[in-house]
């Protein structure tokens, strides 16, 4: 029997050689990356969703800092309530009805009758003046209204108003935490205004008009009922709990994000998740401000003024409103900007025509003679970093700013795509002005 000999191994530059090492290579890299997939995967995504659940609560506990500790910001907040035509027509009415029955005018004309009667007025001329009653009552009634009302509407009524608030700037906090003093206070679940200092210039302007009855008016310190609820025990300890957070939730809030998005295997995705994530929260809050908002109302007493509670509530929660609106915003701009710098096909279509559009300027540039010198060099082998720099310098500016609207995060958007617009422009590797997906380079984040 003849002996076959064995195939001599093959030379270590064979191609096919070649290629099966490769091909080993990557099945054993997807092997390790699917083995170490759940050691990071579900660490990841558990702390991005601990992220999106503490992002409404960051929000919440900047908006309780903001009227516990900026006295400027609380009396943005409470200081246009004074000239609110909705609060002036309810404090009218409270102070109104208060200082009609100190005075007791029925009484008053009673004992004015009686002393005539005494005095030996004529009967008929003693009925006549009782049946004046009503009539004499009704003018003294219009008479302190309408005197109320020129009070409250004065600039006198706002400067009390606002000396009494910057006084106490966190009366809204000790209504919720349940504590007293200041403008606006907590009487049980019943949100109240103290309207003590308006009486008291009601009574002034009575006794110098002549109303000298109006100095018999104690001073009372009276509420007047804002809005009740029997959610307010439930409020004022989340409010509390919120106070003790203060402004460093919010950060811890960003460092768990971060952290989750490193941890990701796909960082992209974890990035435009975690954004996307943040934004539903910020409609599920603003959603929950809505229903909540709706509930108090139709909890309100009976005789407690609507349009007042109405004015308040919305004044109180203004900035936390603008707050929701630009964290969502702010996340939806991270979400798409992620998903733009990504490899879809989509994103690179938009990225070609935006490096088309660049390009038929730097052509008509490039035509005019003029050339961009040395620069043009520099930002093309520092092209990632500089990106990366007017990404940080724009995350710097919104983080920095001093209560940040929609407005803000609009235009740092708008001033970020024209810096990526001018180093394209500078970039004199840019490929030809045509439309194409593009092929330029961007920040890398892991898929």
């Amino acid at each position: 029997m003849t002996d076959h000999a064995e195939p001599a191994d093959r030379p270590a530059d064979d191609p096919r050689a070649l290629e099966a090492e490769q091909l080993r290579l990557e099945v054993e890299r997807l092997r390790r990356r699917r083995a170490r997939r759940p050691g990071r995967t579900i660490p990841a995504v558990v702390l991005i969703v601990v992220a999106c659940i503490l992002a409404p609560l960051s929000v919440v506990s900047v908006w309780v800092a903001d009227l516990v500790g900026d006295t400027d910001r609380y009396m943005a907040t409470v200081g246009p309530l004074a000239s609110n035509p909705d609060v002036q027509a309810a404090v009218t009415n409270r102070v109104t009805n208060l200082v009609i029955a100190q005075i007791d005018v029925p009484a008053q004309i009673d004992n004015v009758v009686n002393g005539l009667k005494s005095a030996g007025i004529a009967p008929n001329a003693a009925s006549a003046l009782g049946a004046l009653s009503g009539p004499i009552e009704s003018g003294v009634d219009g008479f302190i209204r309408g005197t109320v009302a020129r009070v409250v509407a004065s600039p006198a009524f706002a400067a009390v108003w606002n000396t009494v608030n910057r006084q106490a700037h966190t009366s809204v906090v000790k209504a919720l935490t349940g504590q007293g003093g200041g403008a606006v206070q907590l009487n049980g679940n019943d949100v109240n205004i103290d309207l003590a200092p308006v009486i008291e210039q009601v009574r002034t302007q009575l006794v110098a008009a002549g109303l000298g009855l109006a100095a018999r008016i104690p001073t009372v310190h009276t509420g007047f009922t804002v809005f009740s609820s029997d959610t307010v025990p439930k409020v004022k300890t989340g409010f509390r709990l919120l106070q003790i957070a203060g402004n460093w939730l919010p950060f811890v809030t960003v460092v768990i994000g971060a952290i989750g998005v490193l941890l990701a295997l796909r960082r992209r995705t974890a990035l435009i998740g975690a954004a996307l994530g943040i934004a539903i929260a910020m409609l599920v809050l603003g959603a929950a401000l809505a229903v909540g908002r709706t509930l108090t109302l139709q909890q309100l007493p009976a005789g407690a003024s609507e349009p007042a509670a109405i004015a308040v509530i919305d004044a109180v929660l203004h900035l936390l409103r603008i707050t929701i609106r630009t964290v969502g915003l702010l996340a939806l701009v991270v979400a798409i900007g992620a998903y733009l710098s990504g490899p879809s096909r989509f994103a690179g279509v938009v990225r070609g025509y935006c490096v088309w559009a660049v390009g038929l300027v730097r052509g008509l540039y490039d035509r005019s003679g003029l050339g961009v010198g040395p620069v043009g060099p520099f930002v093309h082998r520092a092209r990632t970093w500089l990106i990366w720099a007017v990404l940080l310098i724009a995350a710097l500016i919104f983080a920095l700013w001093n209560h940040p609207t929609t407005g803000v995060v609009v235009w740092t958007a708008v001033i970020v795509l024209i810096a990526l617009a001018v180093l394209e422009f500078l970039d004199p590797s840019a490929p030809p002005p045509r439309p194409r997906a593009s092929t330029a380079p961007l920040p890398q984040i892991q898929e």
